[in-house]
């Protein structure tokens, strides 16, 4: 064995130190002792990764419970009180609060003012984050709390001036109107009081408390209303640029006005069951040949189009337009006891406008004495707003639908000069300064915006320059709406309230501003009647009014300045009827007057369908309950639908097709042509109908517009694409095919494949593929919030019958707002129900304890006297003063 020093360096023995070499040995040892192997490494990072992520997890797990458990202690925590006494300061005496068992509350006051006091106070307990949203909304001021994601929103309203409309309105406000006014508000306000300390719990996720509520406020949720049924400015935008680019006969295909199928409300019952004349070209109305514009190469530049939709894309939380076809307006109709069971008057309204949570409207029951007699009202109100707006007392009921004037009309502007001293030219020729406004937009964790607005004034109106809205519109255009005119932004609803008949109900609405509504009513003595109601602009000389244009060709065209001497339509001109021999009157947003009408009210109607089905639908009936007034409401029978369907079945079996397409598109021929009309949800024949009509615009507008059609929008659209499915036009068959046949099957081909349409068609639904979806826009914002709240944040999408034909007027967020049916023969036999409930707050039973109700096409009875009102009582609660 070789001896220990050979194993050393080249070095002598004797140079070796054995302490040294001890000491490098022991160092060696102990190296090796505590230093772990690379395979025991793994092992220990994955004993330190697992001890982190069950930290992980049980931090989590211990946030999500305190955020699940805080979350639902707070919804609880801001449901109000509803029994018992409840001192509230502002009160001259008891005030009497019964709920019934959807706890719609029914208002016992010993005076007005107490009253209107208490229904602001009540309101506010289930409606304070709504209210608050619904101002901050008009306002442009939801940057302040939502963050930079609202800046163009605020842009949008701050541009438009509501918050300033309100503020002018404010100031020349009837005394009484503003009396009431503040009485609401400071009911509102001893509210917020009692609820700050367990304020509803959108509030406390986004950290702020309610500012106290104002009389402006009221007005600014008025104009919430106002703004969504009366802004059609993009639309005119849009049809500009479409103008330029189409013949005048192209044109006139798009944009009709009226229709053959048509009933206005104040010519005499027709017989609808009999066949109608058809017309074998599109009637030109005569007022389309004042739209004819130059062309303008500028309006069809890819940048403008753009613009153009894009803006129309920032303007959908402005609308209730959330689908095509889904025009804000409803139905309303009254017959005479001449045609019902009882021999007393039947009337009924339903509101269509866009879902949200919660439902617009808040329903509520008041009574109080006045020196009089007694103010004795019950029907729907709007959250942050005094009294009823459609409903019924003890003499007479009233509904509404939107009459759908124009009353915005756009200008292009003469400017000179720039900054300080930038002036515009006056209608009288003169030069004067260009007026300024000046906002701010507050963000929450951002940079606050600032913005100067440049208004001109037309007579006395001040109307902002909206080009500001277009980043690629270089031309100076104002924007003139009758809000702008603060004698139009009134609040006449206690006279409404009051009246006695038909002749005092109408009067009180003689002072109303708008949005322009078709009125109808029926009264305890067997009076029906109608009569439009809302200021209406008078364009030009009044002796010859002019029809108003999308936008003038350029600042010297005076046809669309409102007349100075007289700038409304007289009320007592506004089409109206009483007691019509036929005993039926009913509206739904379709062209109410005859050509002989003098006075232009509007291009732009809604599409017939849903009137003409009312129409023929009472007219074949007598004896009439208020179970077949429901019945009527949620009609899902669509003339439109079942032509379109034949039409389609007819161009299959006549078309060319190959082989490989033949049994799918021959199966859906089949499904067609034995449908009904029936929009039911579990049909496919609406299913088809509906993709292929969605399909064929774009293969039909494309080839002349480009990206242009997409801004084309009207009320009668889907009047003007039967037309031309059924007369089948040259002019608008695109080259690329043979014939018009060829057309409708390729319709219905891409149709089916954009909506990803099942092989065999039998199985597809209408209702799968057209749902009601209403969420939450704060809880249902993730599906953690929704999960940690624990509770119903909406209905989900569910199933739907009818469409933007029918009676039953529908979209995947849009639909019947309310049902109300009033029969004068025996008030409590009154039916209402809305969409979701009375409350605001998840935990309360009354979120959403009417959407079944709803969703199936049921209803509830309305108690209105005190015996019924009584026994349907399930919460009372008594406010005393303080």
């Amino acid at each position: 064995m070789d001896s220990f020093d050979s194993h050393l360096p080249d070095r002598a023995a004797s140079e070796v130190d054995p302490v040294a070499l001890g000491r490098r040995h022991a160092a060696e040892s102990s190296h090796v002792s505590t230093t772990p192997s690379p395979a025991h490494r793994p092992k220990r990072l994955l004993r330190i990764l697992s001890f982190v992520l069950l930290g992980i997890v049980v931090l989590g797990a211990v946030g999500y419970i305190t955020a699940h458990h805080w979350l639902r202690a707070a919804v609880r925590d801001s449901l109000p009180q509803i029994d018992g006494t409840l001192a509230v300061p502002g009160l001259s005496a008891d005030v009497t609060v019964q709920r019934d068992a959807h706890g719609v509350p029914h208002i016992r006051a010993h005076s007005l003012d107490d009253l209107v006091f208490a229904q602001g106070y009540i309101t506010a307990q289930d409606r304070l984050w709504q209210m608050e949203t619904l101002r901050r909304h008009a306002a442009g001021t939801l940057a302040e709390i939502l963050g930079s994601s609202l800046i163009e929103h605020d842009r949008t309203q701050r541009v438009l001036q509501l918050r300033a409309s309100a503020d002018r309105a404010l100031a020349v406000l009837p005394s009484d109107q503003l009396h009431w006014l503040e009485l609401y508000a400071r009911g509102v306000n001893a509210s917020i009081d009692v609820q700050r300390q367990h304020l509803p719990v959108e509030f406390r996720i986004l950290g702020f408390s309610p500012a106290p509520w104002t009389p402006r406020d009221s007005l600014l949720v008025g104009l919430v209303m106002f703004e969504d049924l009366t802004n059609s400015f993009p639309e005119k935008l849009g049809r500009e640029t479409i103008t330029s680019k189409l013949s005048p006969d192209l044109l006139a295909d798009l944009y009709p006005v009226g229709s053959w199928r048509d009933h206005p409300v104040v010519q005499p019952l027709v017989d609808l069951t009999q066949p109608q004349t058809d017309f074998e070209d599109i009637p030109l109305d005569k007022s389309q040949t004042k739209l004819t514009r130059p062309a303008n190469p500028a309006l069809a530049t890819p940048q403008h189009i753009q613009a153009l939709l894009d803006a129309k894309a920032d303007m959908a939380p402005f609308t209730s337009n959330t689908c095509d076809g889904c025009a804000a307006g409803s139905n309303d109709w009254v017959v005479s006891g001449a045609r019902t069971a009882s021999g007393k008057p039947l009337l009924s309204n339903d509101m269509h406008l866009s879902h949200g949570v919660p439902g617009i409207w808040y329903e509520a029951d008041l009574k109080a004495p006045t020196p009089t007699g007694e103010f004795h009202v019950a029907g729907v109100s709007l959250p942050g707003t005094p009294f009823i707006i459609v409903g019924h007392n003890d003499h007479i009921a009233w509904g509404f639908t939107n009459l759908g004037a124009d009353v915005q009309d756009l200008t292009i502007e003469r400017l000179r000069g720039s900054g300080d001293s930038a002036e515009f030219q006056a209608t009288d020729g003169t030069w004067q300064p260009l007026l300024h406004q000046h906002e701010i937009i507050r963000v929450h964790s951002g940079h606050n915006v600032t913005l100067d607005i440049p208004e001109t004034r037309h007579g006395a109106i001040t109307t902002p320059i909206i080009s500001g809205l277009y980043p690629s519109e270089k031309r100076p255009i104002s924007l003139r709406w009758t809000i702008y005119d603060p004698t139009t932004v009134t609040s006449p609803f206690f006279a409404v309230n009051s009246a006695t008949d038909g002749v005092s109900l109408v009067d009180a609405f003689s002072t109303f501003g708008g949005p322009s509504q078709n009125m109808v009513y029926a009264d305890d003595q067997g009076h029906i009647g109608y009569h439009a109601v809302g200021r209406i602009p008078l364009r030009g000389d009044p002796a010859h009014p002019t029809s108003p244009s999308p936008v003038p060709a350029d600042a010297s065209v005076t046809a669309n300045e409102w007349s100075t001497a007289a700038p409304y339509i007289p009320f007592d001109q506004l089409p109206h009827v009483e007691d019509p021999p036929g005993g039926i009157l009913a509206t739904a947003n379709a062209r109410i007057v005859p050509d002989d009408y003098p006075y232009p009210i509007t291009l732009d109607w809604a599409a017939p369908y849903r009137n003409e089905r009312i129409w023929k639908v009472l007219a074949a009936k007598q004896n009439l309950t208020p179970a077949d007034m429901l019945t009527l409401q949620t009609d899902i029978s669509s003339d439109l639908d079942r032509v379109v369907a034949q039409r389609l079945a007819y161009a299959i079996d006549h078309a060319t097709i190959p082989s490989g397409k033949q049994k799918r598109l021959h199966q859906a021929a089949d499904i067609l042509r034995g449908w009904n009309g029936t929009v039911d949800a579990n049909a496919s024949a609406p299913a088809i109908v509906d993709a292929t009509r969605t399909a064929l615009w774009p293969l039909l507008l494309t080839p002349k517009l480009g990206d242009a059609q997409k801004l084309y929008s009207w009320g009668e659209k889907s009047f003007a694409e039967e037309q031309l499915i059924m007369h089948t036009p040259t002019r608008w068959l695109p080259s690329t095919y043979a014939s018009w046949d060829a057309l409708l099957v390729d319709a219905v081909e891409q149709g089916l494949h954009d909506e990803h349409a099942p092989s065999d068609l039998t199985t597809w639904h209408y209702g799968k593929v057209h749902p009601v979806d209403i969420e939450h826009p704060i809880f249902s914002s993730t599906p953690l919030l929704q999960h940690l709240l624990g509770l119903p944040t909406g209905t989900g999408p569910l199933p739907q019958s009818g469409d933007t034909s029918t009676v039953k007027q529908v979209g995947k967020t849009f639909g019947p707002s309310e049902r109300f049916t009033a029969d004068l023969s025996n008030l409590d036999h009154s039916t209402l129900n809305v969409v979701l409930g009375q409350s605001g707050n998840p935990a309360s039973p009354w979120f959403m304890d009417q959407f079944q109700a709803w969703y199936t096409g049921k209803t509830f009875p309305f108690p209105y006297t005190d015996a019924a009102v009584q026994s349907s009582t399930t919460h009372t609660l008594i406010l005393t003063p303080q």
